[in-house]
């Protein structure tokens, strides 16, 4: 992952800045879905990690090749007038690496115990409140996109973890998000 792009949120008086990013990030998950790509990682560099927003610009990190690709899709329908595009870029030679995760708590108390009632015959709706308490939920802090599922049209909330930055890069896989759970992107 030797250059970058940055997509920076203009601002607008009639969409707040997180509506925005989650319009472009959406975007871009399902361009990495067509492509099937694997070799494009992501970073928010204006991320405060204690507030929800992850912040105004999106990074698109990889090889130049890779960032060339997506620029030949038609994937900013809509967003142009919203965005300020850097061209790509070379890496800084000075930059760190940072690992950037999606963060999932599976606690989420309806679910578990919808899970828990189909396997598990005889079982009451009663039974299944004291065994599964609201309690048992966890809230996430992290910065998150608020996104829709393709599959099942349920809204969703994709948390994001930007780890501490160290001095090396470790290759890894990224997701259709542009996420890894043991690559680093380069971090500047």
């Amino acid at each position: 992952m030797d250059h970058y792009r940055d997509f920076k949120i203009l601002n607008d008086p009639d969409f707040p800045p997180s509506m925005l990013m989650n319009a472009l990030f959406t975007k871009l998950h399902r361009l990495l879905v067509k492509l099937e790509s694997i070799q494009i990682g992501i970073s928010f560099p204006s991320v405060k990690q204690d507030k929800p927003f992850l912040g105004n610009i999106l990074r698109l990190h990889g090889t130049l090749d890779a960032l060339n690709e997506l620029k030949k899709e038609n994937w900013l329908k809509g967003m142009r007038d919203h965005l300020q595009i850097s061209e790509c870029k070379a890496v800084p030679t000075d930059a760190k690496y940072c690992r950037v995760r999606r963060v999932q708590v599976k606690s989420n108390a309806e679910r578990l115990r919808r899970r828990y009632l189909k396997r598990h015959e005889g079982v009451t709706e009663s039974d299944i409140l004291s065994m599964i308490p609201n309690t048992v939920e966890k809230r996430l802090s992290f910065p998150f996109i608020q996104m829709k599922s393709e599959s099942t049209g349920q809204a969703f909330r994709l948390f994001i973890e930007h780890l501490p930055a160290q001095e090396t890069a470790v290759a890894g896989v990224f997701n259709r998000y542009g996420l890894s759970q043991e690559g680093t992107i380069p971090w500047f």
